[in-house]
């Protein structure tokens, strides 16, 4: 029989650092969903007819012709300081998304939005998550496609970037 005190296990990576309080823990995940959405709460919420927001593309043109979620408006990043004021109203919240989460072109274009006055939120995942979702997009033919259809132009590369970003910003 052994007298020495078994030793506490040292913890585990996972909570090295101690999880915060649960009131701060709150405060922080209220403000996160401030700033995001996910791709599965604006496809249910543009299913349903919602009006209370307009999502912007500010990808590429290129990007934009391949495919955008039904209904965007295309206002790539680099245009916003110059168009924003003709395509969007300032009293419409904005929920905003790029290519996927390998790019910040949608952080981008939020920031310049935000400091135009809108009203927010960056859309999680872009279109990546969108299509690995299997919901509908619009194309410049205007029809909409699932995600496997095969296109007529050409599709970006995920190992070396989206074509023709030039005028997304990203």
């Amino acid at each position: 029989m052994s007298l020495q005190t078994p030793r506490p296990a040292a913890p585990s990576p996972v909570l090295a650092t101690a999880p915060a309080a649960p009131d701060a823990a709150a405060a922080y995940f209220a403000a996160r969903l401030a700033f995001h959405t996910d791709v599965a709460d604006v496809h249910t919420a543009l299913a349903a007819g919602a009006t209370d927001f307009v999502v912007v593309d500010s990808r590429s043109t290129e990007a934009w012709e391949q495919g955008h979620v039904p209904g965007a408006v295309h206002l790539p990043a680099a245009r916003i300081p110059q168009d924003a004021g003709e395509l969007l109203d300032p009293a419409v919240p904005v929920v905003v998304y790029c290519w996927g989460p390998g790019c910040d072109g949608a952080t981008r274009a939020a920031l310049a939005l935000a400091r135009l006055g809108h009203r927010v939120k960056e859309m999680l995942g872009g279109i990546e998550y969108w299509n690995r979702e299997g919901y509908e997009v619009e194309t410049r033919w205007g029809r909409e496609r699932r995600p496997g259809d095969p296109l007529t132009v050409p599709v970006a590369d995920p190992l070396t970037g989206p074509v023709g970003a030039g005028d997304c910003g990203c």
